[in-house]
């Protein structure tokens, strides 16, 4: 049987096609190989790196139990007035982070800082993230250190937490100091398919990859070289921790039920805050509303970025003591 010109162009053009498909499979199969062997690598170094970390962290403060957990506080200074320092919504470790403010407190004050569970050294707890659930928490450590009476100071997030604090123990807090602290007003929804993105980055490990080509944030800060090493280190442990997440699974409720809480009027108030918000332009405004009403409210503006108390600390405190004098 003779085959025709037309067979065997389909004939030859099948064989191409068969080959390119081959060829093409293979490269997919290769890219998948490596893809595999990549994320395979990132995972193994990130187990290694958390199992070594984990006997280079270095203790300071004392532990507190809170809930049957341990709660790690820092104590520093020795004055007459105490002020409770609470971090930002993931801060990795606190009472580092806050060190350069603690050293321009601590000859005048009494200085604690309070590491809620799931930051620093402190424990994890099953209890969910509400403010009602770390206010209480924040206050049972105080409670256990036995300090009655005290100026709150708090950064970013603490500042929701705080509203709520100052109401229910009007009595023991004399003063709130927010720095760069949160607004009701301003918050927004983080959804659920990012959550999940995020611990995905944690477990795989490729959050820490991204750490180590990205620039180091610490790198032109004022602390110590070993400090910094600390910093790295719980950073690396406890950011995405579960209850980090669930912190952030609640934070829109936490900011809308506060936005029905005002502080007491005749508690004093002042805030340490960046003048240009870097998105948006209510940050001042919303925070001259919150002193408004107070009897002794103050709204101090700064050229700096959110982590106000690392590189404004010395400012912070000669305008926080002259504050103090003025209201006494």
């Amino acid at each position: 049987m003779r085959v025709t010109q037309t067979e065997e162009m389909k004939t030859r053009n099948g064989t191409k096609s068969k080959k390119v498909r081959s060829i093409l499979l293979k490269i997919i199969g290769a890219i998948v190989v490596a893809i595999v062997l990549f994320l395979g690598i990132v995972y193994t170094v990130n187990m290694i790196s958390n199992h070594s970390e984990q006997k280079r962290i270095e203790s300071y403060g004392q532990h507190v139990s809170v809930d049957g957990k341990n709660m790690n506080v820092l104590i520093q200074g020795t004055g007459e007035e105490t002020v409770v320092l609470l971090p930002g919504l993931g801060t990795a470790a606190p009472a580092l982070d806050f060190k350069p403010l603690i050293e321009e407190l601590s000859p005048f004050y009494k200085v604690v800082v309070v590491e809620p569970f799931g930051y620093g050294l402190s424990d994890l707890t099953e209890k969910e993230r509400t403010t009602e659930n770390i206010v209480s928490e924040i206050h049972e450590a105080l409670q256990g250190l036995n300090i009655e009476r005290y100026i709150l100071m708090g950064h970013s997030i603490s500042g929701i937490y705080g509203l709520d604090y100052v109401n229910k123990y009007e009595n023991e807090v004399s003063v709130f100091v927010g720095l760069d602290s949160s607004v009701p007003t301003l918050t927004e929804k983080v959804g659920s398919s990012q959550l999940e993105m995020v611990k995905w980055l944690k477990k795989s490990g490729l959050s820490r990859l991204a750490m180590k080509l990205g620039t180091d944030p610490l790198a032109a800060l004022p602390y110590d070289d070993n400090t910094k090493e600390q910093m790295r280190i719980l950073m690396h442990k406890n950011m995405y921790n579960p209850n980090q997440l669930n912190e952030v699974e609640h934070m829109y409720s936490n900011f809308k039920a506060a936005e029905s809480i005002t502080f007491p009027p005749n508690l004093p108030v002042i805030f340490f805050i960046q003048a240009n918000h870097p998105v948006t332009d209510r940050w001042v405004p919303e925070h001259e509303a919150q002193v408004k009403n107070s009897v002794h409210g103050k709204v101090m503006l700064f050229e700096a970025d959110h982590y106000i108390h690392r590189t404004k600390a010395k400012e912070i405190v000669e305008n926080f003591r002259a504050f103090m004098k003025e209201i006494k």
